[in-house]
């Protein structure tokens, strides 16, 4: 059998293929692609920015997917619940080894042998694409029965990844200000659970009109334009969160220069976090100084843990009739439209884009 992929060859040479569909291995999972979510780390990986790649490779880490065979042995998803054909399910895309110190003494991600991707010409996880093959290990979790598949694939990996982040750098508490850099879906995902957390403030930062009317949705109460320059968006961070400056920052602009100036806005006693440069390679100048002084935590995270994607899953479906998660779907692509997704991506003119194989 086969079936279309949208493949990276090389940096800006993307290719539509016809690749094998492999049958599961024990414990793993095969599944027609529902919806694969397009990712800012695409765009990135897509122009060559974020490093050298094991190219030729199927594109999409964010994909809700239709079981179609499930591998001997195979029964439950990796919560426990009992699975069938036809059962849709959402995974966590990094291929651990379950055999080093990181997954079973440090229990972080990513361990020293994650395969992010395989060569296209294998079975593949890449979710631009009509299936996914999931090999075994690597965890996928079924969706609830009144689960919008929009919803979820609303933020995709956006809100794991923000889940992650203040996993590791400590979580918004009650009355908090916080500010966020981006309102792209990482920055969109802080703001949701920023907000659910009732925090009492919530600033953020972005030059996409469409994005910064998405954020009040989610939950912040104040937006404020790249056109506004730097000096000007620290009086209006500060008159809003008060003289002590905001508790929180989060980073998820993905963007140099975002750094210096979160360092600059994050108030006395209060945490940076770094979430949105990963694939923006480079350095910033800041003044150590200024971490000592407002006595500064900084902290970065990346590369969410499979429970991350439990609780995404489920924090989307508990929410998705309060909060208008599918709207944030805003453009659907064919996997042979994949370029012209990422290019949308890039532009900052679209909230989510997804790949919809039912798209011609």
């Amino acid at each position: 059998m086969l079936g279309r992929a949208s493949v990276l060859v090389k940096p800006n040479q993307l290719e539509t293929w016809d690749v094998e569909i492999a049958d599961p291995e024990p414990g793993g999972a095969l599944v027609s692609i529902v919806l694969g979510g397009v990712c800012g780390s695409d765009v990135h990986i897509l122009t060559g920015e974020a490093g050298e790649m094991p190219f030729p490779i199927i594109l999409g880490h964010e994909g809700i997917g239709r079981i179609e065979k499930l591998g001997a042995g195979g029964t439950t998803d990796y919560a426990g619940e009992e699975l069938k054909a036809g059962d849709l399910v959402y995974w966590s895309p990094i291929a651990l080894c379950h055999r080093c110190y990181s997954c079973n003494v440090l229990d972080e991600t990513p361990c020293e042998n994650t395969r992010f991707f395989e060569d296209a010409s294998k079975p593949n996880w890449g979710s631009y694409a009509d299936y996914a093959w999931l090999p075994n290990g690597m965890p996928f979790y079924r969706l609830p029965d009144n689960a919008q598949p929009e919803a979820v694939a609303a933020l995709g990996c956006a809100l794991p990844t923000a889940l992650r982040g203040f996993d590791r750098c400590g979580p918004i508490r009650l009355g908090e200000t916080v500010v966020v850099q981006g309102a792209g879906p990482v920055g969109l995902s802080a703001i949701l659970i920023a907000a659910q957390a009732g925090a009492r403030e919530i600033v953020v930062i972005d030059g996409s009109p469409i994005r910064l009317e998405a954020a009040r949705t989610l939950g912040a109460t104040v937006a404020i334009g790249l056109d506004v320059l730097p000096d000007e968006r620290r009086r209006m961070v500060y008159d809003c969160v008060g003289r002590n400056g905001p508790n929180v920052v989060v980073e998820a602009a993905g963007v140099l220069r975002a750094f210096p100036e979160g360092v600059d806005l994050t108030g006395n006693h209060g945490r940076y976090i770094i979430l949105g440069l990963w694939g923006a390679i480079g350095t910033q100048p800041i003044s150590p100084r200024d971490l000592t002084i407002k006595n500064l935590t900084i902290g970065g995270a990346t590369f969410p843990k499979p429970k991350h994607y439990y609780q995404a899953l489920h924090l989307a479906v508990a929410l998705q009739d309060r909060l208008p998660l599918r709207a944030l779907v805003s453009h659907r692509f064919g996997v042979a439209g994949a370029g012209e997704a990422l290019a949308l991506t890039k532009s900052g003119k679209t909230i989510k884009a997804v790949i919809d194989p039912t798209v011609s």
